[in-house]
């Protein structure tokens, strides 16, 4: 039986994850982000997640509002020879105040492991920051009918023993239907993150009824208002439709 949704204990947050885009250009969308949340206040935290050659200067055209910057990956190390990499630490001492791990693309592109994954995510949190933890299914894993096998076993290798709400939030994306136009059903999306509370109950008590889950996978003006009020959908990671706050907005005000 699936645990009963108390949304009011979990403030809504939607995360844009810029991934190879922008340039110093781009700020200015965070500008007006911000001046816009100020004068219109959004229900839900936001965080933005530019590349980091932007993040110091993202976190200097935030200082004036409520959205704060995240990183979209780090090194498990806290320093050393690892030319090119950042580590957690690093993004804490700008002032960025969480970092995804585990994203698909990352997993795809760059081999990672849920192993690898979690020590990401425990290097987050030993520098004092919010773990944004990636999972999803592929196509060929939900067509088998695997998808909450895949869920259920990403979980516990990517998300490592001692998580609290404070410090993690699971970020489910169905790796088909990133940047592809497709979504999951309604129901689809609802009883899958409901079975992702249960497991995350399963792993971590009572902690798990007060994580955020949050729905990626192709998030759009033009949907966002169907699934973000979705029971145990606690907001989104949203990939493109982030870059431009005319087609942020939008989303963060659906949730």
């Amino acid at each position: 039986e699936r645990p009963v949704s108390m949304p009011s204990t979990r403030k809504p947050i939607v995360i844009g994850n810029w991934k190879m885009n922008g340039t110093r250009e781009s700020l200015g969308e965070i500008e007006a982000l911000n001046a816009g949340l100020i004068k219109a206040p959004a229900a839900a935290d936001v965080m933005v997640c530019p590349p980091a050659t932007l993040l110091s200067e993202a976190l200097t055209a935030a200082s004036t509002g409520p959205a704060t910057i995240g990183a979209q990956d780090c090194h498990a190390e806290a320093s050393g020879a690892h030319t090119g990499d950042i580590s957690a630490e690093m993004i804490a001492d700008l002032g960025g105040s969480g970092v995804i791990v585990g994203h698909s693309e990352r997993r795809q592109n760059h081999g990672e492991t849920d192993a690898v994954v979690a020590a990401k995510a425990r290097a987050v949190w030993r520098a004092g920051l919010i773990a944004i933890v990636c999972i999803g299914e592929t196509e060929a894993e939900r067509d088998a009918g695997d998808t909450l096998s895949v869920l259920a076993r990403q979980i516990a290798g990517s998300v490592p023993e001692g998580a609290t709400a404070e410090r993690t939030i699971l970020a489910y994306e169905p790796v088909w239907a990133i940047g592809t136009g497709r979504t999951p059903t309604e129901a689809e999306i609802e009883d899958t993150h409901g079975a992702l509370r249960k497991e995350l109950e399963r792993h971590f008590g009572a902690q798990a009824m007060g994580m955020r889950i949050l729905y990626g996978g192709s998030v759009k003006p033009g949907n966002a208002a169907a699934i973000l009020p979705l029971g145990d959908v606690d907001g989104a990671l949203v990939g493109g439709a982030s870059l431009k706050v005319a087609d942020f907005r939008p989303i963060i005000d659906a949730a």
